[in-house]
Order: structure tokens, then sequence, then C-alpha cells
């Protein structure tokens, strides 16, 4: 029996982008912001970008609640999708290889194809600046494909002379940067931070840094809000997959490399189609925390 000081947790992964899950069906765990926070931190806690956690829901099969590792819930996390999936899966909480889970964004639908590899039906993307949330008004556009850019008047150091981004929201909000080449720690760490808290996004943004290797494989790199750059990003690699295709840079199929494994992503570029990721989630351990 888990002594009552004791929280029970498994550390997961999908593709270096790492979490601690908790199985809260029966609603006896205080989520504080103090609580999340400790979990998260890599010295004191177990360590983590963020807590997935598992509730009852009345909607779904599950409730799935995101929370970054500075205590603050939001509303998407792709990567976490899968590992919840394959989590309620190996805990016995369901025996269905295709589950719904309740989330701030919506309902999304994961599919166990084998042990440790999920796919993620997450729903369409949005590239309304509103509804993203992004505020444009006053600043530059350009079309690109299908895309409009949005140009930030922001001092950017000697990697780039001005600065064009594209916005989408796969549940939570994104700004993608396309680039020439792969992008260097400085302008990652430099930019990353100013544009995740820059006034126009007032939910704060998901940072996505792209390169694009051919039309089936693209290099990603993401800021986390809340956390910092993260091995991968789930919802990243969609929006940056999205704001691609809708430049005609690549095709409907591609393949995300980010530096802790491959994500494929998959749209038709209707509007209201749904996106489709595909990856690893894998569990490291399990154990118990002390409160």
């Amino acid at each position: 029996m888990t002594n009552p000081t004791t929280l029970r947790f498994t550390k997961m992964h999908g593709a270096g982008n790492d979490f601690v899950v908790l199985d809260n069906c029966a609603g006896q765990i205080d989520l504080s912001p103090g609580l999340i926070k400790r979990l998260a931190d890599r010295h004191f806690g177990v360590g983590a970008d963020q807590v997935l956690v598992v509730e009852s829901s009345s909607q779904a099969d599950f409730k799935y609640r995101i929370f970054n590792a500075d205590g603050q819930e939001v509303q998407q996390c792709g990567n976490g999708a899968r590992c919840f999936a394959q989590y309620v899966f190996d805990k016995g909480l369901t025996q269905k290889n295709q589950i719904t889970e309740e989330t701030l964004a919506g309902i999304i639908q994961p599919e166990l194809i084998r042990h440790n590899w999920v796919k993620v039906n997450m729903g369409p993307a949005e590239f309304s600046p509103g509804n993203v949330p992004f505020i444009s008004e006053g600043l530059v556009t350009r079309k690109a494909g299908a895309l409009t850019q949005y140009k930030l008047p922001i001092d950017l150091g000697p990697e780039l002379e001005e600065l064009w981004v594209g916005v989408a929201s796969m549940g939570n909000p994104h700004v993608v940067i396309l680039l020439e080449q792969p992008a260097s720690d400085e302008l990652v760490q430099h930019l990353g931070a100013t544009l995740e808290s820059h006034p126009r996004f007032p939910e704060r943004v998901n940072v996505g840094f792209l390169h694009v290797v051919g039309r089936s494989q693209v290099h990603l790199r993401v800021y986390e809000r809340g956390v910092g750059e993260t091995l991968a990003c789930g919802t990243g690699a969609c929006a940056a997959a999205v704001v691609g295709m809708k430049m005609g840079l690549i095709a409907e199929r591609v393949d995300v490399v980010k530096a802790g494994g491959t994500l494929t992503i998959e749209w038709s570029g209707q509007q209201d189609s749904d996106v489709l990721m595909t990856g690893p989630a894998q569990t490291v351990f399990e154990g118990e925390f002390y409160l």
C-alpha cells in the first residue's frame, strides 16, 4: 500500500520530451502549482518538462491535464498525449487501442499503433491570429504560398536581418520562424525567450525554429513557454509542419526531426482537416515522491 505521505508517479518520454504522469482518477491529489514545480524540478524533484494528470471525464474516456514545469496548466501537449495513451493502456485503465482524451483545447484521439508507438488525431490547425491568440494589428504582412506571414520589429542580432513569422494554434499558441540553416543555440535561447513573453502573444507562445531539409524532412527546435527548449514538442512539430505545408515547402506527410527523435506529421492542407502525429511513447521508470 502506498504511504499517504508519498505520491506514486511514472516517468515517461516522447522523443525526449519528458513527463511525470499521475493517476488522479480518484480525485485525491492536491494539484497545487507548488507540487507541480517540485515534481518537475530536475535537481530536487523527479524532473520533467511537463506533469501529466489522468482524471475521469464525462465527455471522453479520460480527462487529460497538462502542467508546464513552472506550474501553469496549459491547453495541449502532443508528445504528452501519446504518453498519456500508452500509460492508461499499460496501467489497465482501458483495454482499447484507440481512446478519446478531453483537454482544455477539446477532444483528441490517440491510437496505439504498436507498443510504445502512438498516432494522435490532433484536430485541425487554426491560423487566424485572434484564435492563436496573436495581436497582428499594425504589422506588415506578406504572402508565402497560402500562408500569411507577419514582420515583427525585434532586434535580432547578427543571424537574422528581419523577422518574418507564421502563427498557428494546435490547441496552444505557436509562432514559427523559417531559417535557411539550423538555428544556433544563441538564437534559440535569445529569440525564444524574447518571443515567448512578447506582448503580441497574450497567452505567451511556443517558438519554433524550422529548417527545411527537403519536402519530406525538416529539422525543428522549439522553445516552449514555461519550460525553455525541449528535446521534442509534439504540438510544435504539428504547427511547424502545417506552416511549412501552407507555404508550399513540404509534402503532406513529413518527418520532423528534433534532438530527441523524429515525429511524422500528416495533413491534407484543407482548412478543417485534422492533423495527424505519429511517434514514440516510452516509460522510463516508476517511483514514489515524498510530499
